[in-house]
């Protein structure tokens, strides 16, 4: 297969990410990688989606890092759909949303064109378009999720602070990587006001009731085609727990990595929560579970899979790319 990876910016990428283990997975199990940055897409003359993209060279790597080192090292070269089999977009709208603004659909604008032209994309552009922020959640049954309100008043907030005992959770509804996320409890609520204008300076914010599960950090879960991904009887999974003082449990925030404990209470979410993902092309997601809630939907660039391969001791990564290699197959491609 040919599979191109759509990144942010190549030079952004680490060998710590999961795009970047996926890559290398693919290269081991004979595939042709490709690495496309937002900014490398084109629309060609021809009509066809391209890209200028950095061409794995036929090589084996160590690891993640110098694999990555090689992508870096190799010049662009100009590509079409017509030699792509699968699209992988993996780019983070938000990470382009202040100095990149331009950039921040082109994956899903480039590869609605790529799937039109019988390219495999994953997660599918038009699921993804419908799921381009935090109000996904909301179309997921009430009984799984957190009460939420979404607003830019001050006096919104206010009000929901008070009917939730005083002790709320505020944070961008565009955004990732636990960016401005707040709790505003008691002694931060004299600050309410300004937490929230900061906060809708971006758009809109949104406030979810705080859950006492919380102070255990979260899980994050992995789901491919809406099912938990599982290796030799492991679930693909890891305890994301908060460093002292800080609420919010996200690794490149201080947070740490260990086993995750899955309870029936998660099973019966992806349960409910799996049909509608693969029902809406979201192939490859992170669930990040509070307690017996769950607080985000992850479908642009999931992260945390290397984490959990680690701690495990298995490759989450293979099946990942089987379940590609299976259905380009099924397409007869």
């Amino acid at each position: 297969m040919n599979i191109g990876f759509v990144v942010n910016q190549l030079l952004k990428e680490t060998a710590g990410y999961t795009s970047t283990a996926l890559a290398l997975q693919a290269h081991q199990m004979g595939h042709t990688v490709h690495y496309i940055g937002v900014g490398d897409l084109v629309y060609l003359a021809d009509e066809h989606m391209g890209a200028h993209a950095r061409t794995l060279p036929d090589k084996q790597f160590r690891n993640t890092t110098t694999f990555l080192e090689a992508a870096r090292a190799v010049d662009k070269k100009l590509i079409s759909s017509k030699q792509l089999d699968v699209l992988l977009l993996r780019n983070d709208p938000s990470a382009d949303m202040v100095n990149r603004p331009w950039a921040q659909h082109a994956g899903i604008l480039f590869g609605k064109l790529a799937k039109q032209q019988g390219v495999l994309v994953l997660n599918d552009p038009d699921g993804l378009a419908n799921a381009s922020s935090k109000m996904y959640l909301q179309y997921f049954p009430k009984e799984v999720r957190p009460q939420t309100l979404v607003t830019r008043s001050v006096a919104d907030v206010e009000a929901f602070y008070r009917v939730q005992k005083q002790k709320i959770i505020v944070k961008p509804l565009q955004g990732s990587g636990g960016k401005n996320v707040f709790l505003i409890d008691k002694q931060a609520s004299k600050n309410l006001s300004q937490i929230v204008e900061a906060v809708c300076r971006d758009g809109f914010a949104i406030a979810q009731e705080y859950l006492p599960a919380a102070k255990n950090g979260d899980v994050r879960l992995f789901l491919m085609d809406g099912k938990v991904i599982r290796v030799d009887g492991k679930v693909a999974a890891i305890n994301r727990r908060q460093k002292s003082g800080e609420i919010r449990s996200n690794i490149h925030q201080g947070g740490s990595a260990s086993k995750a404990r899955i309870t029936k209470k998660m099973l019966e979410l992806v349960a409910i929560v799996g049909p509608k993902l693969h029902a809406d092309g979201m192939f490859l997601v992170g669930l990040d579970i509070v307690g017996d809630k769950l607080m985000e939907i992850n479908v642009f660039s999931p992260g945390g899979l290397v984490h959990a391969s680690n701690l495990y001791g298995v490759n989450f990564f293979e099946p990942v790319i089987k379940s590609l290699e299976e259905r380009v197959r099924e397409s007869g491609k």
